[in-house]
């Protein structure tokens, strides 16, 4: 037996404590490792009654054989003599099975190399299953942690167990990412390696904003009021559709909270980024005049509702264009991916000088009607047809018959 002490049992209590590595898996890694280094030793690739033995009582361990009790012995591997099996123990009898041990001597050194490889896979996979399965969980959630460093564009996030990446595209643009500052990050994907699971957050995500409402909003959290749908444009503007399942609660008001305080904390939790909160409706007319706020609208015309098209034509005044339109089409690209329409938008003036064009060539299209009695006279009078040729050549049709049989009868002379 080799002799461990206690610094062993003092180092897996370490490891589980800072880890989450358990006590046995450690323990179980190192007799595994012994007993490959027993099959080393004695250079054989199969041992399968061989196993290694902690006795946590004295803090040894050793490797020990599992040999069976037979009158004669054929293979020494696998076999003892009842005789030899009773020097280690008086009530063993024929067809039971004793454990010889069998550690070589000076074995420590090697064991010790072998130990340390195999505990040190064995570590790293367990914490690669832990983290795996913990944030497996917590995919598509929001989660907090610290900024550790950026690299490349790419910033480092420790959630925990692990560091995380934020890519560049997942970042909100013109955001200063400084090590050692908070930040609530979304868990967008966790994806397996040799080592550590790679762990992919957002700061950019749409969902950042439904899980700040759910925490801020106790109507959200308890399902009274309903998150439709969101837009966002990360560090800009986001748009929200709420839908109130309790006819005497609005959704609006809820989500903004007495004096704004609701929205003002999710304002300054996204760096004042602009959010609009717009009613959701059944109406595809209303929803998409509430998506286009504050922008007034005249008119919505469906042009087409289909399974795959929804488009939709808006009319504003003049002097509303721009503020419908956005920055660089921002109100209406958002207003768009919220309600799932394409949005045509024209100001009155457009409208109408469309409709006109439109009506112009239309009427230019139409062809004039004719008078029925102009073009009864305009078809041709019926015509004789014994009289064509005598009109035409001044010849008598009967004269024309009888000069053929003439013809006819010179012919057969």
């Amino acid at each position: 037996m080799i002799k461990i002490g206690t610094a062993l049992f003092e180092a897996t209590e370490q490891l589980e404590r800072e880890k989450g590595i358990s006590k046995e898996v450690i323990i179980s890694s190192l007799c595994d490792a012994l007993v490959a280094a027993y099959k080393k030793h004695i250079r054989a690739k199969e041992a399968p009654n061989v196993e290694a033995i902690l006795d946590e009582t004295t803090g040894e361990i050793g490797v020990f054989r599992t040999k069976l009790v037979v009158e004669n012995v054929e293979d020494e591997n696998m076999e003892i003599s009842l005789a030899d099996a009773k020097e280690i123990s008086d009530d063993v009898e024929l067809e039971d099975e004793v454990k010889i041990e069998v550690t070589p001597e000076n074995f420590g050194r090697i064991a010790a190399q072998a130990a340390k490889q195999v505990i040190t896979q064995r570590i790293r996979e367990a914490e690669r299953n832990l983290v795996l399965a913990e944030f497996m969980d917590k995919k598509g959630t929001l989660t907090t942690g610290i900024i550790q460093r950026v690299e490349n564009r790419n910033v480092f996030v420790n959630i925990g167990k692990t560091d995380a990446i934020l890519p560049y595209k997942e970042q909100i643009p013109g955001e200063y990412y400084k090590p050692g500052n908070r930040i609530r990050v979304f868990v967008l994907n966790v994806k397996e390696t040799n080592r550590l699971p790679q762990v992919i957050v957002s700061h950019a995500h749409a969902e950042i904003v439904r899980e700040l409402f759910e925490l801020e909003v106790p109507e959200i959290e308890d399902g009274i009021v309903e998150i439709k749908s969101i837009a966002r444009e990360a560090g800009y503007r986001t748009k929200l559709a709420v839908h109130s399942n309790d006819p005497d609660i609005d959704s609006v008001g809820a989500c903004i909270g007495p004096r704004g305080s609701r929205i003002q904390t999710i304002v300054s939790e996204l760096k004042n980024e602009k959010i609009d909160i717009v009613r959701w409706s059944e109406d595809p007319v209303e929803y998409i005049v509430n998506a286009l706020s504050p922008a007034r609208i005249i008119s919505v015309d469906i042009l087409a509702d289909e399974e795959n098209a929804h488009e939709a034509l808006v009319v504003v005044p003049d002097d509303q264009l721009s503020l419908a339109i956005g920055r660089e089409g921002q109100n209406v690209r958002l207003a768009h991916k919220l309600t799932g329409w394409k949005i045509d938008i024209k100001n009155q003036t457009q409208a109408e000088q469309a409709e006109a064009a439109y009506r112009a060539r239309a009427e230019e299209q139409e062809e004039p009607e004719q008078d029925n009695d102009d073009y009864e006279n305009e078809l041709p009078q019926e015509v004789d047809e014994e009289n064509i040729v005598e009109e035409e050549y001044g010849i008598d049709e009967d004269d024309m018959i009888h000069e053929e049989a003439s013809q006819e009868e010179e012919v057969q002379e």
